[in-house]
């Protein structure tokens, strides 16, 4: 399993010269960064806490740390084990780690959990405010769960299902159809072509057959983490919503007083953002959201603050709709939100989870492959890869320039040719027809190496060299939100030739294709290769998944899985048996404590249901 604490590779040192004890010890050794040191010795100092207390100052360090690589709270009781591994005795001679019950001890007697900086619960500690993020979100999911359920006019919706279905939904679309009439929140999940997005839209279709029977119209809200997601899943549910008889779709239609359709947008955007306060929103328990239905589509990417602002600005009674794949990897940020609220439901008769599993793509071989990430070993996954097969192409080779020239010049060819035409949809559309992803941002198989890479080979091939940052056909990803312009994270775009002989930089968003001078545009990166996280919520024609080496922290299954899932119609694996091997071997874990809370919770409900 991957471990909870990852050096990263741009570790910063500053302390190791002049930092003494344990806690420099585990700086100088690549564990702890300096910022993880000066947040918890000044918090330390603060809440009056013992200097010479090392192994709760320790604690505090990891504490921080464990967010900043994903995890809501961080397991005192695994990390000696942990800690041995990624430290190697060569690295810090005779490193004693304090014992872990009498760690746990002397943190929980320390001033800083009497004072609440931190929070010891069940065996994690917690920096306080993820504490009481991780308990809002679960007492919010609690509460819309405890209301009285939704009104149904049962003869609308026995009609309604049979007519938005048209016999062609599966019994697990149907049922997700029905349950969501019947809950507040309803959590979608399913792996790529299991038919969510044609879900989704019959489930609006037959919520907003239920507000007609009661007089009403029925405001809707699709929103995804980023701007590309958003765009993607507004494609998709216009797409389908064609595909409804005219009486659904014209009333879905009627839904934005428009009758051109459902925007989707951000979360951001949805929730307001403010440009005085990074972590509130325009929308919370006192500005409520008007939206009688909120769908969010790729939730796995919902990080656990988002997650919590998010339910604190929905209605209790509007319907909530989470869509995704648990499997994927989780958000960038602290939290693995999806997966807790899955496996915190197991069992449940009354989950709001349902699943879907039956496949509909007629990319069998990738379908194959992705399962067996799922769920086999890593014998089935590389006889999945080394199948002969036109969908999956398995290339294991020391040169792998030699095999991802072709590609990645033809693609990148492509946006050229149309950039150079002036034509920016077409610019973007070839954006989306090859993708090179990547596990790690820098080194030898890093997406800067590779973007240089093609952009050499580009260079070469068309006789110019491409020195300029703002060159025609070069594709871009938006980095960052800039709510000002409208352009968010995760958003891809071209530079584009003019009719006046200069160029604009056109992004692709929720919103459609917009064109921008250039030097507004801060936060973007060159998309001739792009790194797997950042492929989330996007997807391809074709992709090409460069592996780094066995040893890479980075390397998981969901990494794999992720990436293997972007390719519509085919997938090349470029990388060693290792580390294929490697990948399927590791699951990327995160420490919170969101998916006990919920078990907990519901418990405790059927207790007090008993009388007891």
């Amino acid at each position: 399993m991957t471990e909870l604490f990852e050096p990263v590779g741009d570790h910063d040192h500053r302390l190791a010269s002049g930092a003494g004890g344990l806690l420099g010890a585990l700086n100088r050794a690549g564990l702890l960064e300096a910022g993880d040191l000066h947040v918890a010795t000044r918090v330390a100092d603060l809440a009056g806490e013992d200097p010479d207390a090392e192994p709760v100052l320790l604690a505090l360090a990891l504490a921080v740390r464990a967010v900043r690589h994903g995890s809501v709270a961080v397991d005192l009781a695994r990390f000696p084990d942990v800690a041995r591994d990624l430290v190697p005795e060569p690295a810090v001679p005779g490193l004693v780690l304090p014992e872990p019950d009498a760690w746990l001890a002397a943190v929980a007697g320390s001033r800083l959990v009497e004072q609440g900086a931190l929070r010891l619960e069940h065996g994690l500690l917690y920096l306080d405010r993820y504490h009481r993020l991780e308990q809002q979100v679960c007492d919010d999911l609690v509460a819309r769960a405890a209301q009285d359920p939704p009104p149904v006019d049962e003869v609308a919706l026995a009609a309604a299902l049979e007519r938005v279905g048209g016999g062609r939904l599966s019994d697990q679309q149907r049922e997700a159809a029905e349950r969501s009439v019947r809950q507040w929140t309803t959590v979608l999940t399913g792996g790529p072509g299991t038919g969510k997005t044609t879900t989704v839209a019959r489930i609006l279709a037959v919520l907003a057959d239920q507000a007609a029977a009661r007089g009403e119209r029925l405001s809707v809200a699709l929103s995804a983490p980023t701007g590309k997601a958003a765009a993607r899943l507004q494609e998709a549910v216009e797409t389908e919503l064609a595909a409804l008889p005219a009486q659904d779709r014209d009333r879905l239609l009627r839904t934005t007083g428009r009758g051109r359709g459902l925007d989707a947008m951000t979360l951001h955007r949805l929730l307001g953002w403010r440009p005085d306060n990074a972590t509130r929103f325009r929308h919370d328990r006192t500005n409520r959201l008007t939206y009688d239905v909120v769908v969010v589509d790729e939730s796995s990417m919902v990080e656990l603050t988002l997650m919590a602002r998010l339910l604190e600005a929905v209605r209790p009674q509007a319907r909530l709709l989470l869509v995704g794949d648990p499997r994927q990897l989780t958000s960038v940020g602290a939290g693995a939100v999806l997966s807790d609220l899955v496996a915190g439901h197991e069992g449940d008769p009354a989950s709001p989870v349902v699943s879907l599993t039956e496949n509909y793509r007629s990319t069998q071989d990738i379908k194959a492959l992705a399962e067996a990430l799922r769920t086999g070993t890593a014998d089935e996954v590389l006889a999945a890869l080394r199948t002969p097969s036109t969908e999956v192409e398995y290339v294991e080779t020391d040169d792998p320039a030699s095999v991802l020239r072709t590609d990645a010049l033809a693609s990148a060819l492509a946006v050229r040719r149309a950039a150079e035409r002036g034509d920016a949809a077409a610019a973007v559309r070839a954006l989306d027809d090859h993708r090179l992803l990547c596990a790690h941002r820098e080194g030898p198989y890093g997406v800067r190496v590779w973007n240089r890479t093609v952009e050499q080979w580009l260079g070469e091939e068309i006789g110019e060299d491409l020195h300029q940052q703002w060159y025609v056909g070069r594709p871009l990803l938006v980095t960052t939100n800039d709510h000002a312009l409208e352009v968010y994270n995760g958003e891809t775009g071209a530079v584009v030739l003019g009719d006046d002989g200069r160029v604009r930089a056109w992004i692709a968003g929720s919103g459609g294709l917009h064109d921008f001078a250039p030097g507004r545009l801060d936060a973007v990166e060159t998309m001739h290769a792009m790194t797997i996280h950042k492929s989330q919520g996007s997807q391809a024609r074709r992709v090409t998944v460069l592996l780094p080496e066995e040893g890479s922290r980075l390397l998981s299954r969901e990494l794999f899985y992720t990436a293997v899932t972007r390719a519509q119609e085919h997938v090349r694996v470029v990388g060693s048996e290792a580390a294929v091997r490697a990948a399927v071997g590791t699951s990327a874990e995160r420490a919170t404590g969101l998916r006990r809370r919920l078990q907990a919770a519901r418990v405790g409900a059927g207790t007090r249901g008993s009388g007891a």
